[in-house]
């Protein structure tokens, strides 16, 4: 397998199994543990730098390294957003009512009333559904993918030759 889909099929499964570990050990549902989700901004890192190296050796320039990083992370989004309606609509179907209880203890801790909490939760609820989620994970996936590629390729890619 070429180096593209390679790394982008690396990212996507390695992300979509550390989202099953946060369903399984139930990390989702506790705000202080919540934040370790955020793992997979290291793993997409990673990941393009591991596939940036294969497609430099490929004699990929800046540019090249750039798009090859953009392609990656399109390929990673696909599997990223396939693995999340899984998760939502399979292994956890209550992960949405689990998440309202959860925002709904954390708003009734901070003091608010009644009428303040369901204000907020009926807001929230609205980008609370199995495609918005996935759709997020895919466009979070392909904004980090392309800037990191663009910083990760002024130091990995192939060189011109000088010219005398």
């Amino acid at each position: 397998m070429s180096a593209i889909p390679a790394a982008g099929l690396l990212i996507g499964v390695l992300c979509a199994a550390w989202t099953f570990v946060m369903g399984f050990t139930g990390w989702y549902k506790d705000p202080s543990k919540a934040g370790a989700f955020f793992l997979v901004i290291l793993i997409e890192v990673g990941g393009l730098i591991w596939g940036l190296r294969r497609t430099a050796a490929q004699g990929r320039t800046y540019s090249g390294q750039v798009v090859a990083g953009t392609l990656i992370s399109v390929i990673a989004g696909v599997v990223i957003v396939i693995s999340s309606l899984v998760f939502t609509n399979i292994a956890f179907p209550e992960y949405f009512q689990e998440l309202e209880a959860g925002y709904r203890a954390m708003l009734a801790q901070q003091g608010k009333t009644e009428a303040e909490i369901a204000a907020e939760i009926e807001t929230w609820a609205q980008a609370q559904t199995p495609m918005t989620q996935a759709m997020n994970g895919f466009i979070g996936t392909f904004v980090t993918g392309v800037v990191v590629s663009a910083i990760v390729a002024l130091w990995i890619r192939a060189r011109p030759a000088a010219r005398p």
